[in-house]
């Protein structure tokens, strides 16, 4: 399987984002700070919700900026395509982590929300939200009970399986509880870590779900994530057409049979205004929200292969840039645990390259001429995965320009809520 990295050319990606910098002025450095720079007093005042006079230049760095504005309109955007396309949307958290994101997805629309862990369909369900799809079946006792319990706590809760043996662990399980699992077959569809042969094999273990006084088999799950990917809008709905195949000979083959198929899921960011021709019945999309530079040179149906633009890049790291010894290089404090990568691009100045230089050191690089930060300066970037880079951080900061408007915290990264 190709990671995100092999999708991104770090040559392409450094001239991305080059108009919106152009004549310009550079970052200066951060505001002479007093008494409400103390990160006691900053805590204290989010603790109360009280964001007046907050700017970014009183944040601690590394951290998280969202921009709201920029958040909204992704959001309203694809809800907006799905809703003419006539698809649904249950949107996956795996990006996010924010019960206040996944607020907005379900006042846009959302059915319900897709997650990668059992701890997420639990913080989630906990918060209020129903409609939870778990993506990967229980494996183990631990798993297993706490998909059970979820189940019987809440009907809505469903997750997938490839397996008959798993299949088999759930109904002792649920019998055992007097509960009753929703499930969806998971379909192979292209990447190598789960989904069983389409066709009869699915339709087999979908029979067995069925018959079952315990389960419920809701339909097929298919997500194609590599086809999403795939550069040129054309090119990614042919290979979105052909990896979707099996799961809808499945579908008909589970109508012949007899079966009901409620759900059809799968989809993804970069296929989001085509997998309703595909034959999904609703969209498990996620960098959408945010974005990230793994989709900025994937080209849209505009034709434009420099840049992606249907979403806007509505989150940054931001650094503080803190020693200045070096030619040509300049250290900051995003480093390795901040998840920093050379693919990362800067906001407003694509030509600096970044780089890591340890646990808590990073750096930016550049040639001769070419402007650059100082000592103090305050730079966001643009970071390649959020899916990991989320996991790193507590919180976002969310913007409206300069100003601090709220404080949202990231859910179930780690430690014992994710365990």
């Amino acid at each position: 399987m190709r990671s995100r990295r092999d999708f991104l050319s770090a040559g392409v990606a450094m001239g991305v984002l080059a108009a919106t910098y152009k004549g310009a002025a550079l970052p200066t450095s951060s505001k002479s700070c007093s008494a409400d720079c103390s990160i006691t007093e900053l805590n204290q005042r989010i603790a109360r919700r009280d964001f007046r006079g907050i700017t970014k230049d009183m944040l601690p760095t590394p951290c998280m900026v969202v921009d709201l504005d920029l958040l909204n309109a992704n959001v309203n955007h694809l809800a907006d395509t799905a809703k003419t396309n006539g698809i649904h949307v249950r949107p996956h958290v795996k990006v996010h982590k924010s019960v206040e994101v996944a607020k907005r997805q379900m006042t846009a629309g959302a059915i319900g929300l897709t997650c990668s862990t059992i701890a997420e369909a639990e913080l989630f369900s906990d918060a209020g939200i129903k409609g939870m799809l778990w993506t990967k079946q229980p494996v183990g006792r631990n798993n297993t009970q706490r998909a059970i319990a979820l189940s019987k706590k809440d009907p809505t809760f469903m997750f997938v399986s490839d397996d008959a043996q798993v299949v088999d662990w759930v109904e002792e399980a649920a019998a055992a509880h007097n509960a009753k699992a929703r499930i969806l077959v998971s379909v192979y569809a292209g990447l190598a870590r789960q989904g069983m042969e389409a066709g009869k094999p699915a339709v087999d273990l979908a029979k067995r779900i069925a018959s079952s006084r315990h389960m419920q088999f809701e339909g097929f799950m298919a997500y194609s994530g590599n086809a999403a990917h795939v550069k040129g809008f054309e090119a990614r709905r042919k290979a979105s057409m052909e990896v979707l195949a099996g799961v809808r000979e499945s579908k008909a083959l589970a109508l012949e049979a007899g079966l009901p198929v409620n759900i059809m899921t799968g989809g993804s960011t970069g296929t989001y205004n085509i997998d309703h021709a595909t034959g999904l019945s609703e969209l498990q999309a996620a960098t959408y929200v945010f974005m990230d530079t793994a989709y900025f040179t994937i080209g849209g149906q505009d034709g434009d292969m420099k840049r992606y633009n249907d979403f806007q890049p509505a989150l940054t790291v931001m650094t503080t840039v803190d020693s200045q010894y070096h030619p040509n290089l300049i250290s900051t404090d995003y480093g390795a645990k901040a998840m920093a990568k050379s693919t990362d691009i800067v906001k407003g100045m694509p030509w600096l390259q970044v780089g890591n230089g340890g646990a808590e050191y990073g750096a930016f690089m550049w040639k001769d001429g070419e402007q650059h930060p100082k000592l103090g300066d305050r730079v966001e970037i643009y970071p390649t995965s959020l899916d990991m880079s989320t996991n790193a951080f507590d919180r976002y900061y969310v913007a409206q320009g300069d100003r601090i408007v709220d404080v949202w915290p990231i859910m179930g990264r780690s430690g014992a809520a994710q365990r």
